[in-house]
């Protein structure tokens, strides 16, 4: 069956042939047809597999833990602190401010869009003296009155055009204002998920330096005692100058790794403030106090790939800047058919001030309007092409997006699930090295063996517990990873109800 709309742009282009029957034939199939030139947007479709390659770790106990929610996930750590900076990150982020400005901008933007399918009405009022010139014959304007002659013009009343939308060009730019507000909002939710997982990165990153920190120093406690140990064997004859020296560049090179880490404690507090909205400097008092790195009290909901599309607020947004690239097609082709419109005028008009609101002074114009392009050497074409093609390059975006997704997820999964083995194998290697420093020490004062063992043991303590530290850190950066890949922190369903409620406005 062929589609009223194809038959009325068919008719269009006969017009010159038959120009009375033929437009008014268009003008009625398009209005009964509601015809809209240009492609009807489809959502793309991508194959994605059933389930992904690497899994999700257990932690052990949390079988009767519920899963924690994707939507607030950082309270899976159950950090207080961690939840009030987020919280006021949330409200003061100048990075959602301006994201905010943006949306703003293009719910105003699809307005505009929308006011093209109404009318347009403009009132004007003049007064004017005129002169008559000797040198202009009579009847020219604005002096041709005769020579000498003096005259006025009492003038008042409104002009009004209606574009009568027959191809659906102002449609499809409401289409594309639609489709652009609501990538908008997909793209401030994409700002809240980056904001809040650096929020939480830098968070970790501070507790991290700072549990190193606490390692380093419980370190040096060690190696000071036995550096104390090897003076006084030392003094007794019982130990060379080479364990004492010893013994002193171990205690030296743990102490020169404590401005480091102090260093990178407060670079992560300065950034965090930056990211919040703060002075950087407002948060060292509250965040330089040592703590714990937060560790997960419940089981991450993985889900399926499909689901990414939904989640993903950087997919959703890309999703819509497709939309948005098709409907503008239409945009650009919607000039090569003619341009309908309705215009009018109404007013007063008069030489006298005393007869210039009286009514033989009214005036009215209406009437029909037709305006078509007919040669612009291939102008438009070129434009709907390039369109074409713009569409095109958004289709591929969105196809690289979605693939980023999946790849995002698969490197996060395939992370914390090895840093939690390896968590484990190092907790067992530092609980060793803590026994073989004991052990060492004693045979030590016993003089059963030498110092270098003592040396050997503390060193490999020392590495142990802050490779242990740190992999505490990294499972925690590779579970805000995870949570970042799988759209967490970013409440779809507000988007979804933005186009649930733009879909039924003109």
């Amino acid at each position: 069956m062929v589609r009223i709309s194809e038959l009325a742009m068919a008719a269009c282009r006969s017009i010159g042939r038959w120009p009375h029957r033929l437009a008014m034939s268009a003008w009625m199939l398009c209005m009964l047809g509601a015809c809209t030139v240009g492609p009807d947007y489809v959502p793309p479709k991508m194959t994605l597999p059933d389930s992904f390659a690497e899994h999700a770790p257990v932690t052990a106990g949390t079988a009767l833990k519920p899963v924690a929610p994707l939507d607030a996930w950082w309270q899976n750590f159950g950090d207080a602190v961690l939840d009030q900076l987020i919280d006021e990150a949330l409200q003061a982020s100048p990075d959602l401010a301006a994201a905010q400005a943006r949306v703003r901008e293009a719910r105003a933007l699809r307005g505009v869009a929308g006011a093209a399918l109404y009318p347009e009405a403009d009132a004007d009022a003049a007064y004017a003296r005129t002169h008559g010139s000797a040198n202009v014959p009579v009847g020219v304007p604005p002096g041709g009155l005769g020579p000498g002659a003096d005259g006025n013009l009492w003038q008042a009343g409104f002009d009004a055009s209606w574009e009568i939308d027959v191809f659906g060009g102002n449609r499809r730019g409401i289409e594309a204002a639609d489709a652009s507000w609501q990538a908008a909002v997909a793209e401030r939710g994409d700002i809240t998920l980056t904001l809040v997982a650096e929020i939480a990165r830098n968070y970790i990153e501070v507790r991290g330096a700072q549990r190193r920190l606490a390692v380093a120093r419980d370190n040096l406690a060690t190696q000071r005692d036995a550096l104390a140990l090897t003076r006084s064997q030392f003094d007794a004859g019982l130990a060379s100058r080479l364990d004492v020296l010893r013994s002193q560049a171990l205690v030296a090179d743990t102490e020169a790794v404590v401005p480091d880490l102090t260093a990178e404690s407060r670079a992560a507090i300065y950034r965090i403030g930056a990211l919040i909205g703060h002075q950087p400097e407002t948060l060292l008092a509250e965040l330089d106090t040592p703590a714990t790195i937060p560790a997960p009290i419940a089981d991450v909901p993985i889900g399926l790939p499909s689901e990414l599309l939904q989640r993903r607020p950087d997919i959703r947004a890309a999703e819509r800047r497709l939309a948005a690239a098709n409907a503008r097609i239409g945009v650009v082709k919607a000039d090569l058919y003619p341009h309908f419109y309705l215009t009018g005028a109404a007013g007063v008009e008069s030489l006298e001030a005393s007869t210039f609101l009286t009514a033989p002074s009214r005036y009215l114009s209406v009437g029909p309007g037709i305006r078509w392009l007919i040669f612009d050497a291939g102008k438009v074409r070129f434009g709907v092409e390039a369109q074409q093609a713009r569409t095109d390059e958004a289709a591929a975006s969105y196809q690289r997006t979605v693939l980023e997704a999946l790849r995002d997820v698969e490197t996060a999964l395939a992370s914390y699930g090895q840093s939690r083995i390896r968590r484990e194998r190092l907790a067992e290697e530092a609980a060793s090295d803590r026994e073989a420093v004991t052990v060492a020490t004693r045979l030590y004062r016993q003089g059963l063996e030498d110092f270098l063992s003592v040396l050997d043991a503390e060193r490999s303590l020392y590495a142990a517990e802050d490779k242990l530290a740190q992999t505490d850190r990294d499972s925690d950066l590779s579970l805000v990873a995870l949570y970042k890949s799988l759209g967490g922190g970013w409440p779809a369903r507000e988007e979804t109800a933005l186009s649930s409620a733009s879909a039924g406005k003109p």
